[in-house]
């Protein structure tokens, strides 16, 4: 057997003594993602787009960064959501939210814009058609499609509820709520279809958005003691509907019907094949593509097809 030398022995001690001296090095934390009172970014058409119930603007901001290149892009906070302005009471619904919106509108001098809503982004979007704001309307999962007082509607607001305990739970547990993969897993289950797809800063900002939300109770008491949306039929304004086709939120089988019958003839009615509820955190340039069209279509009086 060979025994090590002495020169061996040596340098395998300093080699030791060295790393012991080293300092251990340090993970840095990943920073919690920050409020958004607005995106707002690029020139051309003015393009509204508004987020969904207990999200923020950060779900918009891969789609907004594509459309900017074509329109002057505003994506907002509702009040009463993560970087809005306060919501007083208990009185929060679709018409006080397209009130703020509709405030913000002339605050930037925007008489008419191309809107595009998600989930209830596409409902508030809808109120606000119906108000002569809207150029064009892109409707992504939207909500509202129910009558009320229905089992539909039972059924939704007793959905959210439900989320209450959890999200009491993830204000407790803080940034470790925002940032664990098993909490942003969870999360994606419901928001999306292919959760590798999402960035992981997209999904942290997804739950921080949640659990900042002081509106969540008092817009689901208003919507069930609220009434339903107005025959869909009266709208004027060129209506595009995308739906999501993995959409576990609102599915499109008892959510979507409503919208589907109510449309006027010469509205799109688009399925998108394998996204969630939220697909603009999956597949932004889809989306982005999608609503860009129909804002196309627009400028030459042509059907988006």
């Amino acid at each position: 057997m060979t025994m090590p030398s002495d020169t061996a022995k040596s340098a395998a001690a300093a080699q030791r003594a060295t790393s012991a001296a080293r300092p251990p090095v340090k993970t840095k934390k990943p920073e919690l993602p920050k409020a958004v009172k607005a995106l707002h970014m690029g020139s051309g058409d003015p393009l509204l787009l508004l987020h969904g119930f207990m999200m923020s603007p950060h779900c918009w901001e891969q789609t907004a960064t594509r459309l900017s290149s074509q329109c002057e892009v505003y994506a907002p906070a509702f009040a009463g959501h993560w970087g809005g302005e306060r919501a007083d009471g208990w009185s929060v619904d679709v018409h006080m939210l397209a009130d703020r919106i509709e405030d913000q509108l002339d605050e930037l001098g925007w008489r008419t814009c191309h809107i595009a809503g998600n989930s209830l982004g596409g409902w508030v979007g809808v109120e606000l058609a119906r108000r002569g704001r809207a150029r064009t309307l892109t409707l992504v999962a939207p909500a509202g499609g129910w009558h009320v007082p229905s089992l539909t509607q039972l059924r939704t607001n007793l959905k959210f509820l439900s989320l209450v305990p959890i999200v009491e739970i993830g204000k407790r547990l803080g940034g470790f709520a925002v940032n664990n993969p098993i909490a942003q897993r969870f999360a994606l289950l419901w928001l999306s279809k292919n959760a590798a797809a999402v960035p992981r800063r997209d999904a942290a900002a997804a739950i921080m958005a949640a659990l900042h939300c002081p509106s969540m109770l008092p817009f689901i008491v208003s919507s069930i003691r609220g009434p339903e949306q107005a025959d869909l039929s009266t709208l004027e304004t060129p209506v595009r509907l995308l739906l999501a086709e993995y959409d576990r939120v609102i599915p499109n089988r008892v959510y979507a019907r409503r919208y589907l019958k109510e449309l006027p003839e010469s509205a799109d009615r688009i399925v998108v094949h394998g996204v969630g509820h939220v697909p603009m955190l999956e597949a932004p340039d889809r989306i982005a593509t999608l609503i860009a069209e129909h804002v196309y279509a627009s400028r030459n009086r042509l059907r988006a097809v």
